[in-house]
């Protein structure tokens, strides 16, 4: 039982922000919550490109802030589905090109590839990296 979206109140038809201390393992547990909102938004096919996205944007997370702590967003929008990752570490962020012996350094570009659109947005406590997916 999730006592946070089993109530289903009316926010819940457009949006759902959560605050996560993150580890190796969180990014099943919100691909799991992801694809649930997804279905009650008849969003379904977005499922497979949203969930490897937002697995991208959680790893970076586990591997780059500090504490671990981020806020994850979930809009439902006229054109599809937006969806933010929020954290404390100020900085740009940029998709690099990765060698093909390197072991880690594709997540951006794996964004860029799946989504319609991302970005970063420097904010006053950090930054929040977010991706769109049209519908």
């Amino acid at each position: 039982m999730n006592q946070a979206t089993d109530l289903y109140p009316a926010v819940l038809a457009t949006s759902y922000r959560m605050g996560f201390t993150v580890g190796e393992h969180s990014a099943g547990h919100m691909r799991r919550i992801l694809r649930m909102f997804l279905t009650r938004w008849e969003l379904d096919r977005l499922a497979d490109p949203a969930a490897l996205a937002l697995t991208e944007l959680v790893a970076n997370v586990v591997r780059h802030v500090p504490g671990r702590r981020c806020s994850v967003l979930m809009l439902r929008e006229p054109y599809g589905l937006r969806v933010e990752v929020a954290d404390a570490v100020p900085g740009a962020l940029i998709a690099k090109l990765a060698g093909p012996l390197e072991e880690s350094g594709r997540g951006l570009a794996l964004v860029e590839a799946v989504t319609d659109r991302w970005g970063a947005d420097e904010t006053a406590g950090g930054k929040t990296v977010w991706f769109e997916c049209d519908a």
